[in-house]
This record gives C-alpha cells, sequence and structure tokens, in this order.
C-alpha cells in the first residue's frame, strides 16, 4: 500500500504547473533553456507569399470580366448567365468544407499533409480555366459548357487554395511570424490581383468588343454587309480573351512551383503526442460552436459581400453607367495598384493600434468614396480619384480577415488542447460562406440586370439598367459594410487577448516539448491555464 500511496501522490504533484510547488519539492528537469523562437527568413515569406497570387489572378480576372464576358462576347442571354455565376459560386462554396474534409482524413507524407492537394490540382485546374474563355460551336449548348467548366475549375483551385489558406498555421508557431508571412501574403495577392486585372484588361481592351447601336433589331443588324465585319471583331474579342487566359494560366503554374521548392510544413509539438486523429464531424461541431469564430465571420461575411458586389458590376457599371468603354480596365488597375501599395502601411497600422480598430478606420473608409460616386455625375478625373482611394479600403479587406482567422485558430487550440486537424476546417467554411453568399448576390445582380431590361451587345442601355447598376455598385455595399462593421463589434479578440493566448499557447508548446512531459501533463496545464 505504501508504494502504491507514494505513486498516487508522485502523479497528483506531477499535473501541477511546477510554479506552484514549493521550491524545495520543484523536479530538477524542468529547467530548460528557454526554446529558441522560430523565425522564417525572407525568402521562406516570399515562396509562401507567392503562392497566394494564382487563386487571386484567376479569382480577379473571373470576378472582374465574366459577367461581362458571358453577356457581350460569348453572348449568353441574362437569365442563362445569372445561372452560371450563381450556381458556380454556390458550387464553389460547396466545395470548400468537401476538400477541407478530405484534407482532415489525409496522412502526413514525406511532402506534408497540404503540399499533395497543391501540386496534383494545378495542371487541371490551369486546363478548366482556359476552356471557360473558349467559345465553343454549339451556340445551343453554350450555357451547359460554361457552367460545367466553371464548376470544375472552381473545385480545383479550392483544392489549392484550402491546403493553402491552412498551411498559415503550419510554416511557424509564431504568432507575429504569421502574421509576417500574412502581410508578405496579402500584398503578393494584392499584386494578384493587379497582374490579374492588368493582364486580362489590357489585352482585351487593345480590341473592341463590337456593339449593336439598336439591339432590338439585332437579328436584322447581324445579317447583310455589317455581318462580316461585327464577326471578325468578335472573334479578336474572342481570341484576346484566349490569349489572356494563356498567359495567367502560366503565372498560375510558376507559383505552384516556387510554394511548392520554398515552403515546408512544420506539425505542432503537442499534435503529435495525440493518439488518433478527431472525426471531421466532430471537429466541425466545436468548430462551429466557438464564438469568436462564428462572430468574425458574421462580421466579415456582409464586409466581403459588399466589395464583391462592387467586384461583379464594377466593368459594366463603368461601361454603361459611367461611359467609360474603353477606361474601365486603367480604372482596375488604379485600384488594384492603390491596394498593393497600401497594404504595408495597414501591416504597420494594425501592429501598432490593433487589428479590430484596423479594421473600422480600413473598411469604412470605402463609404464616402461609394457615397460620392452614387451622387456625382460622370467624370473621369473624379472617379480615377475614387478608385485610387478606394484601393486603400480594398487593401485593408484583404489583409485583415486572413490576419485575424489565425489568431481565432489558437484561441481554439487553447480550449480545445486534444483537437488537432482542424484548420483546414475553420479556413474552408470561412471561405464556404463568403462563398456561397456572394454567389446568391451576383446571381440575384444579374437578374435585376435581366429584369431592367439589359440588352445584350448594346452600346447603350436603357435608364433603368444604369440605374440599377449604380444601385449594385454603391448604396447596396455601403448598406452591407455599415452592417458588417456593426456585427463586427462582437468580436472578442482584441489586442490584450492576443497576448494571453500567445503567451499561453508557448507555455503549452513548450510542456509538449519536453521529454518528461506526457499527454495528462498537457491537458492539465491546458485547462489552468
Amino acid at each position: 500500500m505504501a508504494k502504491g500511496e507514494g505513486a498516487e501522490s508522485g502523479s497528483a504533484a506531477g499535473l501541477l504547473p511546477t510554479g506552484i510547488l514549493p521550491v524545495a519539492e520543484r523536479p530538477a528537469q524542468v529547467k530548460k533553456e528557454p526554446k529558441k523562437k522560430q523565425q522564417l527568413s525572407i525568402c521562406n515569406k516570399l515562396c509562401y507569399a507567392v503562392g497566394g497570387a494564382p487563386y487571386q489572378v484567376t479569382g480577379c480576372a473571373l470576378g472582374f470580366f465574366l459577367q461581362i464576358y458571358l453577356l457581350d462576347v460569348a453572348q449568353v442571354d441574362p437569365f442563362s448567365a445569372s445561372i452560371i455565376l450563381f450556381v458556380g459560386r454556390a458550387w464553389d462554396a460547396f466545395t470548400d468544407p468537401l476538400v477541407g474534409f478530405c484534407i482532415s482524413k489525409s496522412s502526413w507524407t514525406r511532402l506534408g499533409r497540404l503540399m499533395p492537394w497543391i501540386i496534383f490540382s494545378t495542371p487541371l485546374a490551369i486546363i478548366a480555366y482556359f476552356l471557360i474563355w473558349f467559345v465553343p460551336d454549339f451556340p445551343q449548348g453554350q450555357a451547359l459548357w460554361y457552367l460545367l467548366f466553371y464548376c470544375l475549375f472552381e473545385t480545383l483551385v479550392t483544392c489549392f487554395h484550402v491546403p493553402y489558406s491552412a498551411l498559415t498555421m503550419f510554416i511557424s508557431t509564431e504568432q507575429s511570424e504569421r502574421d509576417s508571412a500574412t502581410a508578405y501574403r496579402m500584398t503578393v495577392e494584392v499584386l494578384g490581383t493587379v497582374l490579374g486585372t492588368a493582364i486580362q484588361g489590357q489585352i482585351v481592351g487593345q480590341v473592341d468588343t463590337p456593339c449593336l447601336q439598336d439591339p432590338k433589331d439585332s437579328a436584322l443588324a447581324t445579317e447583310g454587309a455589317n455581318r462580316t465585319q461585327s464577326t471578325t471583331s468578335l472573334k479578336e474579342t474572342q481570341n484576346a480573351y484566349l490569349l489572356a487566359a494563356g498567359v495567367i494560366a502560366s503565372i498560375y503554374v510558376v507559383c505552384a512551383v516556387i510554394l511548392t521548392l520554398g515552403v515546408r510544413e512544420q506539425r505542432e509539438p503537442y499534435e503529435t503526442q495525440q493518439a488518433e486523429p478527431m472525426s471531421f464531424f466532430r471537429g466541425l461541431r466545436l468548430v462551429m460552436s466557438h464564438g469568436p469564430y462564428v462572430k468574425l465571420i458574421a462580421g466579415f461575411l456582409f464586409t466581403s459581400l459588399a466589395f464583391m458586389l462592387v467586384e461583379g458590376n464594377f466593368a459594366l457599371f463603368c461601361t454603361y453607367t459611367l461611359g467609360f468603354r474603353n477606361e474601365f480596365q486603367n480604372l482596375l488597375l488604379a485600384i488594384m495598384l492603390s491596394a498593393t501599395f497600401t497594404i504595408p502601411i495597414w501591416q504597420w497600422f494594425l501592429t501598432r493600434f490593433g487589428k479590430k480598430t484596423a479594421v473600422y478606420v480600413g473598411i469604412s473608409s470605402a463609404v464616402p468614396f461609394l457615397i460620392l460616386v452614387a451622387f456625382t455625375e460622370s467624370n473621369l478625373i473624379v472617379t480615377y480619384v475614387v478608385a485610387v482611394a478606394a484601393g486603400i479600403s480594398v487593401a485593408a479587406a484583404f489583409l485583415l480577415p486572413w490576419s485575424m482567422l489565425p489568431d481565432v485558430i489558437d484561441d481554439f487550440h487553447l480550449k480545445q488542447p486534444q483537437s488537432h486537424g482542424t484548420e483546414p476546417i475553420f479556413f474552408s467554411f470561412y471561405v464556404f460562406f463568403t462563398k456561397f453568399a456572394s454567389g446568391v448576390s451576383l446571381g440575384i445582380s444579374t437578374l435585376s440586370l435581366d429584369f431592367a431590361g439589359y440588352e445584350t451587345r448594346g452600346c447603350s442601355q436603357p435608364a433603368r439598367v444604369k440605374f440599377t447598376l449604380k444601385m449594385l455598385v454603391t448604396i447596396a455595399p455601403i448598406a452591407l459594410i455599415l452592417l458588417g462593421l456593426l456585427l463586427f463589434k462582437l468580436y472578442p479578440i482584441d489586442e490584450e487577448k492576443r497576448r494571453q493566448n500567445k503567451k499561453a499557447l508557448q507555455a503549452l508548446r513548450e510542456e509538449a516539448s519536453s521529454s518528461g512531459c506526457s499527454d495528462t501533463d498537457s491537458t492539465e496545464l491546458a485547462s489552468i491555464l
């Protein structure tokens, strides 16, 4: 009995942090050298950041140009175009949690658990992307063609982007290093949108998309002498879109290769101690019941929708409402260049004043300029000024959500120390809600244009269409931004909470890494923290 009692006493003492024990009873082995902080080189951060460009380059080209391409180049009717845009975005949203589920079931390989998804999805994704911008010779099946390859591409790019997003948690265990890498990533991603805008816009802008002065007489206008000239010009426009798709697909491949060669996944010390991984549905239940995660999604859902509405309708708005048919690609470039140069400023701002403050200041700064566009007559100089100013807010919208999500995951790990492998669930469902809602908004916006009387290939549009575009690009985004900022006030992780979580996680990792630490010790330490 004496031996048993001694064993129980020793075990109980081992469950307590050494700081609670009297000095004489503290075990000697707990005195160890402080763990050296894990630093990422600039090269590592750049290689990681480059991996974010493919998603943004292709997403920017599709977001800004697919709607006008379907309507005026492929000549899909507005109702069918709305179905393609809505179903494509909705399917894209559905694939995020599906891919997250599959990744959570993946085993670690010598390449990691996430990298194989990135490597094997890349060649198929670029083929599907190229075929989106190809006009088939069978007019009756065009809508099905675009729907099929749009959905296929979105599935494959999800297989790239979900593991890439989750990779944020596996490049370093240090909050500061992850935040720095995220800033690099956001800078490159905004630069990717600049590339997407510049390549797609400037190549396509070199040719004139043919339009009809009187769309109601389109059946007659395409006959006779004018038909040959119109068809030739339309073919040149189609070839320009294919050329742009080829250049963007090449960028996709180069960035994927750099990411694969320059980044290495790392496992958390406490993760390797787990006997078996948590099931996907149990992990999903825990993730969706984590308060800070739900509140973060609620806040950014509406602000993201605001910018996506502007993105999806901007080309049509510039072409028909403002009358800048040959300037919209340059206006897009001004927005994205402004956003690129502003990312480092927002990274400094959130480090100096906190992420929640950066959200309020950065995203709300778009509201005055959207109001200016809504109530000002068409003026090219004013529009360029507004475009540059809007880029500042776009930079904040790019940087902040992805900078704050790792903080939520850290908070979750502290409250659920035995739960691992949930990172893909966090990232995939975060994207799922945003994409699904954006699909609904784009479908509704395209249907709204149909109801307003949008004329395919028209050189001008009825007054109702112009008014509808103005509402979709100005008033609706303003309302969504204000609602999102109001909901964001409920988000609980401020700078003080972040610092506390950082210290607690560091203690948990050091305890898990020490040779004398058991699984029971880690659980007890986490519960005490």
